[in-house]
Formats: structure tokens, C-alpha cells, sequence
């Protein structure tokens, strides 16, 4: 896991063949600027050369903060505990990030929306309707009947998805049963289970991971775990786990600024942006970014390392608080 301190780009231009290549690259450092442009423009020059010797590589990087296979995560960094840093994200929340304590969030279905009748279905009473009314005469009095029968269907079945959906405890309750599966499938394994405003969080305590290993993406598939942070994790090396509230759950507005992808270190003394935070932060303390629910599997199995990240995440989420979720 790599989260680097200061940022860079680098810009090469040649004359090639005729025409014009540019190539622009990221660097990181964290040393200082100089060292993250000496990064960037070597991997500039090392893109421009494989271009030149005609491969296909995008000649750009995009400004993100996170997400970009080579590019590290790239957002402001607010603490270090040992190998685990402590992020403000791009709309202002702060992340723990370590490399080798699973975290893997779950979250809840969504309950059926819109249409759920299948397309034969809608195709079927549609021609039905009206090849009847075109039977009597009046093809358009049949398609306006055959319309709205297929309404009052779609409302039936809606009702009662949601309802059998509801019957089986609802969305939490369908994520907890795929947790405690896997759990009883792996006894030797041991969970917190924690539930965050969409979701439940599960944090495994007896062992580290990579976050590449098979194991990892076996415990994800089970649990049907978010697929982009489970890409997310394979392609930065490392687990995330939120620590404070989203703004707006909390009633906040106004983003942060200023609003780019990309963070930089210059951005850190800007005085709205140090007027968003301690106004985020004197909010946040009424919130709580998830709730410790239970202990599953092997729970006198305990690594240290995974205590040592989960007293700090515990701390800084206040999962043990009580307060309302954000």
C-alpha cells in the first residue's frame, strides 16, 4: 500500500514519424514536490518511450483521488499509525487505509423498484390486448385495456416482492444470514460485524490478508461484498474503511473545496477548506460512521495487528457510542 504525501505531473512532447505525442504522467513522493516531479517525469519518459516503440498506452492519466490501476491512492493525509493512514477523502469524510487488515463492506439490497414483470410478460399481454381489441374492432381500446392490466400487475408483483422481502427480516437481515454462512463455514475464522447507514462492515480479526490473495476474494464473493471496493482493494493494495460521517447525511451542504479529484498539497492551507473542516468536524461529533452489532466464529483468535486497527477504527467511527448514523 502505498498513500504518498505529495504529488506532481510531468509533460513530454516529441516529433514523431510527423506528428506530434505528448504523454503526461503522474509522480509521488513523500519526501517533497521535487522528488514526486522527478518520479513523474521518469515515468513520463518510460510511457513516452513504450508509445515510441509502438505500444498502446493512454497518453494521460485522469486526475482522480483514488481508483486508477498505478496510480496510488491520492487524497490528504491526516495521520499515520504505524502502516495504517488515516485519509480525508474528496468530499471531506476521513478513511482508514491499512494493507493488511480486512475490512469488507456489504451492503443492502435495494428494494424492488419500477417494473418487475418479465419483457415476454409485458410483450405477451401487449399483443394479447391488442390482437382482442382488433378482434372487436378497436385495436386502440384494446392496447389502452391491455396497458392498464399490465399496471395493476406490475403494482401486485411489486407488493409482493417487497412484502416476502420484508417477511425475511428485509435487507439487513438477508446480509447478516450471508455473514453468519460464512461464518459457519469458516469457524476458524473470527468477525466483528458492524452496521453502517446502508450496510453492514465486517472486519476479520484472527489473521492479516493481502488484499490480492484468493482468500480475500472468496470472503467477498460469499458475502457479496461491494464489487468496486472489492476492486478497489485488489488494485490499491490495501483495505478502507470509513471513519466519519458523509457531509450531507449530516445535514451539511456545502462541499468541500476546493471540489477536484485529485488532491494536492497546496490545497492544504486554503482557508475555505480549513473553514469546511472545523465546521465538519464540531458537526461530526454528533455521529457516528457505524455500530458494532456482534462477534462471530473464533473469537479468542486474535491478531495483533487487527487489534491494533480495529481499537483505532472503533475510536474514531464510535461504534460503540449509540449516536445516529451517518
Amino acid at each position: 500500500m502505498i498513500v504518498p504525501e505529495f504529488w506532481a505531473e510531468a509533460r513530454l512532447q516529441v516529433r514523431h514519424k510527423g506528428r506530434s505525442v505528448t504523454v503526461r504522467r503522474f509522480g509521488w513522493s513523500d519526501c517533497d514536490l521535487g522528488a514526486a516531479q522527478e518520479h513523474a517525469q521518469g515515468r513520463a519518459q518510460a510511457a513516452l518511450d513504450r508509445v515510441l516503440a509502438g505500444e498502446k498506452l493512454p497518453r494521460r492519466e485522469l486526475r482522480t483521488n483514488y481508483g486508477i490501476q498505478g496510480v496510488p491512492i491520492r487524497e490528504q493525509i491526516v495521520e499515520r499509525h504505524g502502516e495504517t493512514v488515516i485519509t480525508r477523502n474528496s468530499y471531506g469524510a476521513l478513511c482508514l487505509n491499512t494493507p493488511d487488515v480486512l475490512f469488507a463492506d456489504v451492503d443492502f439490497a435495494p428494494e424492488p423498484q419500477g417494473c418487475v414483470l418479465p419483457f415476454a410478460v409485458l410483450a405477451g399481454v401487449m399483443a394479447t390486448g391488442v390482437a382482442l381489441g382488433a378482434w372487436q374492432g378497436h385495436v386502440l381500446i384494446g392496447a389502452v385495456l391491455a396497458l392498464v392490466a399490465l399496471i395493476i400487475a406490475n403494482l401486485v408483483s411489486l407488493h409482493l416482492r417487497r412484502y416476502r422481502l420484508r417477511s425475511r427480516g428485509g435487507p439487513e437481515a438477508r446480509a447478516m444470514a450471508r455473514i453468519e454462512a460464512f461464518s459457519a463455514a469458516h469457524p476458524d475464522w473470527h468477525l466483528r460485524v458492524y452496521r453502517s447507514p446502508a450496510g453492514l462492515r465486517v472486519l476479520a480479526m484472527h489473521r492479516t490478508f493481502q488484499p490480492d490473495e484468493p482468500a480475500v476474494a472468496a470472503c467477498f464473493h460469499a458475502l457479496d461484498a461491494d464489487v468496486l471496493y472489492a476492486t478497489l482493494c485488489k488494485v490499491q493494495h490495501c483495505f478502507r474503511a470509513r471513519l466519519t460521517g458523509k457531509p450531507w447525511r449530516m445535514g451539511i451542504k456545502r462541499r468541500i473545496r476546493p471540489t477536484v479529484a485529485a488532491w494536492s498539497s497546496s490545497q492544504s492551507m486554503l482557508p475555505e477548506r480549513l473553514d469546511w473542516i472545523d465546521d465538519y468536524e464540531r458537526i461530526s461529533r454528533d455521529f457516528a460512521a457505524c455500530r458494532y452489532l456482534a462477534a462471530l466464529g473464533a473469537t479468542d483468535r486474535v491478531d495483533p495487528q487487527a487489534e491494533k486497527v480495529r481499537a483505532l477504527h472503533d475510536a474514531l467511527t464510535k461504534a460503540d457510542s449509540g449516536l445516529a448514523l451517518a
